[in-house]
């Protein structure tokens, strides 16, 4: 089956043709790094993630790009309030994102690129539009002229007169029209700044896109992302930057990912909401927020409450525990490579019905419907007394597989206890074969406390982490 994805700018599903065989160039947009990210960045960062994984499972070589903002209002403001400069509060946040995406199991993007080391490239980029006629300077600002480009509202289906919705209009005599948007912002007295021929400033917000995929990717990429809350005017704005100075689409493919509620209301400031990611993670493995996150369609809404998690959770557990289990019975499994074919044949199947709904615009909770189809085979299987390597292999590498793209296993289990933890077992083995069950017991109960879960099977003792 063709992969497809759902166009933003056309609004249907169309057949994925990179612009290079065997190639994808994708750019999603990353934080203002002026703050922690809270779970609702999370749902972008880790869609694209999975995106990203699927195609490379599919043997494209992918170029993943994610930028960040580290310069801008915000990142001022904060950074007068902390009483720091704006470079070391980026710093700081920069690396509290890159920690907290590594917690989620996002793999590292291609490159990270700044806003402040593109400098130059965007004056380079506001310069062109200006010499078209695109922009116009304005006492140090430079704004867009959006009459001049008459595609304005494509991607976000509004046109011009519509486009009150999602702008912020103010009084501004320096505008030609209350749409036009910002480019180059004249720096205030104590502000960071760069010279530009315009005077001494900083860009705008979403003129640094723009010139960092050219920069980057080149004048058209494939896939373009980010959250729908950056279709207007973030996006839009891209596009009418790009365009004007290229000629050429910016991108073939405009990915938007729904925004996620919590308990069934919008997250906000005003309602004070909103949760860190690194708050969550000590409460939860994050590999139970992966799981949730791709539990729903990407472009539909998605609600968090406590009982979503803990759904999250035992579903996920069950998927686990079956991958524990291959495991353990891979220890003392027979030696014979003998796999029966209709075995094969039902993981084969099982298989091409996972890439049959990634294929279909990256559908993962009908995905992960068919990792539950292998996992009640692998159960199914793992009720034998007697099994052999050459299966259970199978089903791990037809587990790992599924995993490449979704990311949601936990690996620690095959990290050795430590010797503390080793000599516990042993000792509780021995304490079971003397019938001293209160030993046993007691063991049990320190090892639950050391976060070690043990449990007794025909096979021997199995063990895995809570």
């Amino acid at each position: 089956m063709t992969l497809r994805v759902y166009n933003t700018l056309t609004r249907k599903k169309e057949d994925f043709v990179p612009i290079e065989p065997g190639k994808v160039k994708m750019y999603v947009c990353g934080p203002t790094v002026y703050n922690y990210i809270h779970i609702g960045n999370g749902r972008p960062v880790i869609f694209f993630d999975v995106v990203r994984r699927y195609l490379e499972s599919q043997k494209y070589e992918v170029t993943y790009i994610t930028n960040f903002t580290d310069v801008d209002d915000k990142m001022i403001r904060k950074a007068e309030e902390l009483a720091v400069t704006v470079p070391e509060l980026a710093e700081t946040f920069i690396q509290a994102f890159l920690d907290d995406v590594k917690t989620l199991g996002v793999h590292d993007a291609t490159l990270n690129p700044r806003v402040t080391e593109n400098i130059q490239e965007i004056i380079d980029f506001i310069a062109a539009l200006v010499e078209k006629d695109f922009a116009y300077e304005a006492r140090g600002d430079v704004y867009y002229r959006t009459s001049k480009f008459a595609e304005y509202g494509k991607l976000s289906n509004q046109n011009l007169e519509e486009l009150q919705y999602g702008i912020r209009i103010e009084v501004d005599d320096r505008k030609e029209s209350p749409q036009d948007f910002v480019l180059w912002k004249a720096a205030k007295p104590g502000e960071i700044y760069w010279d530009s021929p315009w005077g001494q400033g900083r860009p705008g917000w979403h003129i640094e896109c723009s010139a960092m995929v050219r920069k980057y990717l080149g004048e058209t990429i494939d896939i373009h992302g980010g959250g729908q809350d950056l279709t207007f005017p973030h996006h839009e704005c891209e596009i009418a930057q790009t365009e004007a100075v290229t000629g050429h689409p910016m991108a073939n493919y405009w990915l938007h990912n729904a925004f996620l509620n919590i308990d069934n209301e919008k997250m906000s400031k005003s309602l004070g909401n909103g949760i860190l990611i690194r708050d969550l993670v000590k409460q939860i493995k994050p590999q139970v927020f992966r799981f949730f996150m791709l539990s729903a369609h990407y472009r539909n809404p998605l609600n968090f409450s406590d009982e979503s998690l803990k759904q999250a959770s035992n579903a996920l557990e069950r998927i686990q525990n079956a991958y524990d289990n291959l495991k353990h019975r891979l220890t003392t499994a027979s030696a014979t490579n003998e796999i029966e074919s209709a075995l094969t044949d039902r993981l084969a199947a099982i298989a091409s019905q996972f890439d049959d709904k990634m294929n279909d615009d990256f559908n993962t909770p009908d995905a992960i419907t068919a990792v539950f189809d292998l996992v009640a085979e692998a159960n199914l299987y793992l009720q034998q007394e007697r099994v052999n390597a050459a299966a259970l292999q199978l089903f791990l590498d037809q587990l790992q597989a599924f995993d490449q793209t979704l990311g949601i296993l936990s690996q620690q289990s095959d990290e050795l206890l430590d010797e503390e933890i080793e000599q516990l077992i042993i000792e509780r083995t021995e304490s079971r074969k003397s019938k001293n069950w209160a030993r046993a017991d007691e063991i049990r109960d320190l090892l639950t406390e050391k976060g070690i879960f043990l449990e007794d099977t025909p096979q021997g003792i199995r063990w895995r982490r809570k």
